[in-house]
């Protein structure tokens, strides 16, 4: 499900509104610090995957048998899209979505046993990854084993349970003034991280939920798996104060989006971080994107080279990234609506026709893990010689400062980016990409700063080796 929309317009009509009725917001939430979240979870590269269509069989058992190449992908958190069994009473589509859960408490037996999820979860720690699943905590499907408690949902004027939105007819409301509800979701949430020992949770339109709920049920979750990971489907200043660790950056994307598709400059994406920045809590997590099940597929919507070039600026800005369920390979099967209520299989021999899609994705993931600055660092935006073109940025983590240029456009670029004074190496992946005109380069080099040359959606990254006077 997609919640940005609502959260867009929460953060502009709210504010607004405020400021025409002569008040100020009810809080500030910049002004107070973000909750810690687990170095594990700030250090990591999230993979989404949609089960259904991740492998031949459409199971668990086909996400187990691929977390070998995930491991050596390099990425650290598998998070599973919804496992539990889909409703059927006003299902869309073929099979439904699976955001339509009928229990709660069990797995949709398409995708397997109980003992398929135990062995995956055991696997990927065996090689220290990470598992996280789906959970839809703001409505049920029709059919939905809670429907024998009426009053747990929402209803409307004439008595009747209530959509969960306008559009969303397949879904039923849950209504979170019920405090058994309360209770039963999260002794759900509890018994889920007990049982199957998960390492959290990616919760769907996590905003459309009180946040006073997420809140009252952290501790008693923190308690069942201490260090627990927490990710929002929103984009609201209130859910990382101490609920969540990480939630959705739905503005990043859609000024990447419009400056890659849509004709906006590239300093649009500098825009919308700093507004975020203004928003949110001091070292506030967000998930970065440029693909995943509610958009258009990246490759699709901007084109092979521009897609590797918003997947520059995704693995090396700062919080945490998200590559999703066959990006690595090009696939490109949508996943959103309509088609996330019928099997569309990845694509996996398409990689065939991308072989450099793969190591792309291998050494950008390998040098953020190589650098604690692309982690851990504070972003400085910095000027460049065409910034409706070129995005530049530094990371810097008192360790180390990386300078980070990436040409979001088909025409190529020679000029000056406002650097630090010093000496840079340029540490960009040695990768072979497609088309063949953006060819690798020999390694290592020194980097003349601040003069830079870029290839159509090439980027760069440098790495500041001595300081000069």
């Amino acid at each position: 499900m997609n919640s940005r929309l609502l959260g867009l317009l929460a953060a502009i009509v709210l504010p607004a509104c405020a400021l025409a009725a002569g008040t100020q917001p009810a809080h500030d939430y910049s002004q107070q610090p973000a909750r810690q979240s687990p170095d594990w979870l700030r250090e990591g590269v999230i993979y989404q995957v949609f089960p259904r269509v991740f492998s031949a069989g459409g199971n668990l058992e086909g996400v187990t048998a691929q977390l070998d190449r995930l491991k050596a992908l390099g990425v650290d958190i598998v998070w599973l899209m919804p496992i539990h069994p889909q409703g059927v009473l006003k299902s869309k589509g073929p099979l439904g979505s699976p955001y339509a859960v009928r229990d709660y408490d069990a797995i949709n037996p398409a995708y397997g046993r109980p003992a398929d999820l135990h062995r995956l979860v055991d696997e990927a720690h065996k090689r220290d990854l990470k598992v996280i699943i789906d959970i839809v905590a703001n409505h049920t499907s029709w059919d939905s084993v809670l429907m024998k408690h009426p009053d747990w949902y929402v209803h409307d004027a004439a008595g009747h349970i209530a959509p969960a939105r306008e559009g969303w007819d397949d879904v039923a409301k849950l209504d979170y003034r019920n405090p058994q509800l309360r209770r039963y979701m999260t002794g759900m949430l509890v018994n889920w991280l007990r049982e199957y020992d998960l390492d959290g949770f990616r919760c769907d339109v996590a905003g459309d939920v009180p946040t006073d709920f997420w809140e009252q049920a952290r501790p008693e979750l923190e308690h069942a798996r201490p260090g627990l990971m927490m990710l929002a489907e929103a984009e609201q200043p209130d859910l990382l104060a101490s609920a969540f660790d990480a939630d959705y950056s739905w503005s990043f994307y859609d000024a990447l989006a419009a400056a890659i598709a849509g004709g906006a400059p590239a300093s649009s994406l500098q825009q919308a971080w700093q507004r975020s920045a203004a928003r949110f809590e001091r070292g506030a997590l967000h998930m970065h994107f440029s693909d995943n099940h509610d958009e258009m597929r990246a490759i699709g919507q901007f084109g092979l080279p521009a897609s590797l070039a918003a997947s520059a600026i995704i693995f090396t800005m700062d919080g945490v990234p998200l590559l999703y369920n066959g990006m690595e390979v090009g696939d490109t099967a949508e996943s959103g609506a309509p088609a996330l209520f019928e099997r569309i299989p990845i694509l996996w021999s398409i990689a065939e026709r991308r072989p450099g899609l793969p190591a792309f994705y291998q050494k950008l993931i390998a040098l953020r893990h190589a650098h604690s600055a692309l982690t851990h660092g504070a972003v400085r935006w910095l000027h460049n010689g065409d910034e409706s073109r070129i995005v530049s940025f530094e990371r810097g983590d008192g360790a180390e400062q990386l300078v980070v240029t990436v040409n979001l456009s088909s025409v190529p670029f020679a000029g000056i980016v406002e650097a630090g004074a010093g000496d840079y190496q340029d540490i960009t992946p040695d990768w072979q990409p497609i088309p063949a005109s953006l060819a690798s380069r020999p390694e290592p080099r020194v980097a003349a700063l601040p003069a830079v040359t870029l290839k159509p959606w090439e980027f760069r990254v440098f790495k500041r080796v001595a300081v000069t006077h």
